[in-house]
């Protein structure tokens, strides 16, 4: 039985690239925190990867080396990102919390830092197994 990239890296590269969606999309939120009916975004991940298993769905390859459009989540789809719920709404309309944004972000972040270092981790152990280590 062959090993996969895929199989080998058991999804933290995919987890790598939610992270960083996520992160464009909290970012963008922060940055229109002033902009009148604004509406404030998120992802879900159960949201992209449901995105991610359509779109590859659709695609058909005629070779199997081709790469698949859907090899990443990386770019967002707007059936994947959700609108936020506010918990108190503002006079002009926007419905972003800085400090629920911010939070988010951090967490995020941290989520992201570990994903990495996970990766890392998975790549390193494949370097040394295959340097006979």
């Amino acid at each position: 039985m062959a090993i996969t990239f895929e199989g080998a890296l058991a999804g933290h590269d995919k987890a790598l690239l939610f992270r960083s969606a996520r992160s464009a999309v909290l970012a963008n939120n922060i940055a229109n925190s002033d902009t009148p009916n604004y509406k404030a975004r998120d992802i879900s991940f159960e949201s992209m990867m449901k995105e991610s298993t359509r779109s590859r769905l659709s695609m058909n390859a005629t070779n199997d080396k081709h790469l698949s459009q859907a090899s990443g989540l990386a770019s967002v789809d707007s059936d994947a990102l959700l609108y936020r719920t506010p918990s108190q709404p503002s006079l002009d309309g926007n419905t972003v919390d800085m400090q629920r944004e911010q939070a988010e972000f951090a967490q995020n972040s941290l989520q992201f830092d570990t994903s990495f270092l996970f990766l890392d981790r998975k790549i390193s152990g494949m370097k040394k197994a295959l340097g006979g280590q």
